[in-house]
């Protein structure tokens, strides 16, 4: 419940700013006009398993609950790892600069100390955004843009971690010796 009351206000502003449903015009979707609502599925969990996977150390992370609107959809992932206030911005950092190797477009950066967070857009017209929410737990989300109505499997990935299935998902419980540190990592 507190997890969802915080996300909100950050949500209504994604919805403003990334990619959905008439937002983009056809030339500007490219591949994502010929797709379906599991497709785009899919294509929202290739890209979160890629986000995922750059991240080093390696964090744990859950499956959160996919939405889905009369033609687009949002799939999340929740970082169960602790990532402490000193580690942040080498996490942030870490993120954004992979995003921007694969082509995204930063739309916007909320430098908020207690709440920051990334957006940005994929070249097929897909939202992707990093949140840091209450007590410090990281969210992945990715909107697609307006597809062709269809059924939504869940996601097949396997989490690397607990399933939470059928039940909320827990604050961040698992400790990590680098994100976790209450030190800022020394640059290299």
């Amino acid at each position: 419940m507190k997890r969802e009351m915080t996300r909100a206000p950050i949500l209504l502003l994604v919805s403003g700013l990334l990619a959905g449903c008439g937002v983009l015009g056809e030339d500007d979707k490219g591949v994502a006009a010929t797709m379906n609502m599991q497709e785009a599925a899919e294509h929202a969990d290739t890209m979160l398993d890629s986000t995922l996977g750059a991240i080093e150390p390696e964090v744990q992370w859950a499956h959160d609950d996919t939405s889905t609107g009369s033609c687009d959809l949002t799939r999340r992932r929740t970082v169960m790892t602790i990532v402490s206030e000193q580690r942040r911005g080498n996490f942030l950092g870490m993120v954004e600069r992979y995003w921007k190797k694969s082509g995204y477009r930063i739309t916007s950066v909320n430098p908020n100390k207690d709440s920051p967070a990334i957006f940005a857009n994929s070249p097929e017209g897909f939202g992707i955004s990093l949140i840091v929410g209450y007590k410090g737990q990281v969210f992945f989300d990715v909107d697609s843009p307006c597809v062709a109505e269809s059924k939504v499997a869940a996601p097949t990935a396997e989490p690397n971690g607990p399933a939470y299935e059928g039940v909320e998902i827990p604050r961040p419980n698992v400790r990590s010796g680098f994100w976790s540190a209450g030190t800022p990592a020394e640059s290299s």
